[in-house]
Order: structure tokens, then sequence, then C-alpha cells
């Protein structure tokens, strides 16, 4: 593809296969794996669980997994855009942004905006989901760790 744009280079600290911890009731893990796709134009984000009824927990047959995403880069401004599907039928266009240590998403959706916030320290991300159905008060979805496996 030619010369890497170093925003794609930064994407490069979420390689690899992640533990995933939902801070939801009777939630049991997940696990992510990043990998580049098409020689690093895009990073693809696939999650998943292990079956079993340990790790159906909270949301039940609300459980997304698994999850697809894949993360492109607007080199006008570097900002990402995230193409997102789901088990549920789920698909979703987020914007994203990644300096290498602070890692944002959202989208805004008429009675249905999100954000996502993560902060990558070592081997490990702390985030959190946020939901607004008017796009100014925002509450609490959920948080989560990710914890790098390899």
């Amino acid at each position: 593809m030619g010369h890497r744009n170093p925003a794609l280079e930064r994407l490069d600290a979420l390689l690899g296969r992640w533990n995933v911890q939902p801070q939801v009731d009777g939630v049991g893990p997940a696990w992510s794996e990043f990998t580049w796709e098409e020689d690093g134009a895009f990073l693809r984000q696939f999650t998943d669980r292990e079956p079993g009824p340990d790790t159906a927990g909270g949301w039940g047959a609300h459980a997304p997994f698994p999850t697809v995403t894949l993360i492109g880069l607007d080199d006008a401004g570097e900002e990402f855009t995230v193409l997102y599907a789901d088990a549920r039928g789920v698909y979703r266009v987020y914007r994203m942004t990644f300096d290498g240590a602070l890692w944002r998403m959202w989208r805004d959706a008429p009675g249905f905006n999100q954000r996502f916030t993560g902060t990558l320290s070592g081997d490990r991300i702390d985030a959190r989901w946020e939901l607004s159905k008017d796009g100014a008060v925002w509450d609490l979805d959920f948080a989560l760790t990710y914890t790098r496996l390899r």
C-alpha cells in the first residue's frame, strides 16, 4: 500500500490477543484479537467468548458475541472510522481517535448516542462505554478491562 501513515502506526499498540472483562453482573470474560488486514490498511478487532452458562451472564440473549470491527483512517484529519457488526445483527459506525494511550470512539445517533473511552497503560486498558438519549446527559453503560494475553 505504500508509505504507512503515522496515525496507523499508533494502532500497533493494540495488536495481539486480550482478555476482556466487562464489569457487568453475571457476565464472564471474553477475548479480543487485533490484527492488521490488507497490508496494514485496516485494523480488525474480533471479539468472542467461550460458550457456556458461566459466561452467558447478565446479557443473556442480548450478548453481542462474536463482534467484528474494522478500523480505517481518514488521513485528512488523522481521525479513524470504525465499522462494527455483532451476532445480534447490530451494525454501527463510530468515529475514533487514538494517540497511543487514550482511545476514544463515539457515535451520534438520534436517541442512542454512545461514547467509549479507554486508557492504555502497558498491557492493560481501562475503559468505559457511556450512553445518552439526548447527547447532553451521559450515563455509564458499563466499564471493562482489557488485559493483554500475547
